[in-house]
């Protein structure tokens, strides 16, 4: 149950935010400008590559990896293959993990290691196993930590990860906002100076702009009303979220949104691209789970029964309304099965800059959700 009183008040979000979710999110505008200047401190402004990686490989744990190489796959397109190095293990212990580099790996391809701990031996292994290949190797971890020292010098290139004092307090969630931009901005800076992607250091500045915005709209000082993240997080209470996305940088938004309220609030979620959504979750939203696909419902003890769970279609579009676009089909679909919608579009601004809103507002969507469910 979601208590949407806690919404309203700042200073029980922050009792309730022991991880230091809200501050996380909050900071991200601060996180891309320090992991900015930390590549630029590293030697990533300077380099000047032969010409374009053949493929571009990234390697890391959990969430934070997988997201990671999504967005960076989405903003390089088809200019090289951008693919995840899933791990293997008996747990997902940083001691347990390894990785392995695909037997064509070699000197005309790029490995990218992304990682909040920097205590995984088998990223070790894997940079000195790129190394002896030719691979180029650039990581982004932790100062001070043991694959810092393994690839500090001359197996590659280390960044140290822009981080916060709190981080030290406890592990961090692989979701948690902060993570996501310390570990992508450096690697955008770097793929900007291959020219798989456009993120100059003026469009870094600009997205981090942005997410300031993002922080004074949707903090916890703002109210639900008028706070879209707030809102959101109230509409999905007690909802299965049916996420879809429209536009091609939205894609890797919606997923991760929904690795964001799994991993943080306990709320599963489903997403898909438009239009093919539309198919895909049509059973969906006529099934069990449709908002008006329990009659009893109506009569159900508001205080001692649990509400049912219901779908509820999030709809992210990372485009305005005009030209082709799936988006009325998809409010049709939903208000034909009595299905209630939300809708998120950014402002007009820079791939990046649009980009960076979708996240920011589900972020702080996600993380408003997983406190109030706590309280």
């Amino acid at each position: 149950m979601l208590d949407e009183s806690l919404l309203d008040s700042p200073e029980g979000l922050a009792e309730a935010d022991r991880h230091a979710l809200l501050r996380g999110a909050a900071e991200a505008g601060a996180r891309v400008r320090t992991a900015a200047r930390h590549a630029a401190e590293a030697g990533v402004n300077d380099l000047k590559p032969d010409g374009r990686p053949r493929a571009v490989l990234i390697a890391g744990p959990g969430a934070a990896a997988t997201q990671t190489a999504d967005l960076l796959g989405t903003l390089a397109g088809g200019g090289s293959p951008v693919t995840r190095l899933a791990p293997t293990g008996v747990a997902p212990a940083a001691g347990a993990l390894r990785w392995e580099l695909p037997g064509w790996a070699g000197s005309v391809d790029l490995l990218l290691i992304a990682t909040p701990d920097g205590t995984e031996p088998g990223l070790s292994l894997l940079a000195e196993q790129a190394y002896r290949r030719g691979c180029t190797v650039v990581a982004v971890a932790p100062a001070r930590t043991p694959l810092a020292e393994a690839v500090n010098g001359s197996v590659g290139l280390f960044v140290p990860m822009a981080t916060a004092p709190y981080d030290q307090d406890e592990p961090l969630a692989a979701s948690a906002p902060g993570v996501l931009w310390a570990l992508l901005t450096p690697l955008l800076a770097l793929l900007d100076r291959t020219g798989l992607l456009t993120a100059p250091p003026d469009v870094l500045g600009k997205v981090a702009d942005r997410l300031d915005g993002i922080a004074e709209r949707c903090g916890p000082a703002i109210v639900t009303y008028s706070n879209p993240a707030k809102t959101l997080a109230a509409e999905l209470a007690d909802a299965l979220p049916v996420v879809w996305t429209e536009g091609v940088s939205a894609g890797p938004a919606g997923r991760r949104f929904a690795a964001a309220l799994a991993e943080l609030s306990g709320t599963p979620a489903v997403v898909a691209e438009l239009p093919e959504a539309l198919a895909a979750h049509s059973a969906l939203l006529a099934g069990p789970l449709a908002a008006g696909a329990d009659p009893d419902d109506f009569f159900r003890d508001r205080v001692e029964e649990a509400p049912a769970l219901h779908t509820r279609v999030v709809l992210l579009r990372d485009r305005p309304i005009g030209g082709l676009t799936a988006a009325p089909a998809a409010r049709d679909l939903a208000l034909t099965h009595d299905t209630p919608i939300s809708e998120l579009e950014p402002e007009a601004g820079g791939e990046l800059e649009t980009l960076a809103e979708l996240i920011a507002v589900t972020d702080f969507a996600a993380v408003y959700l997983a406190l109030a469910s706590r309280a």
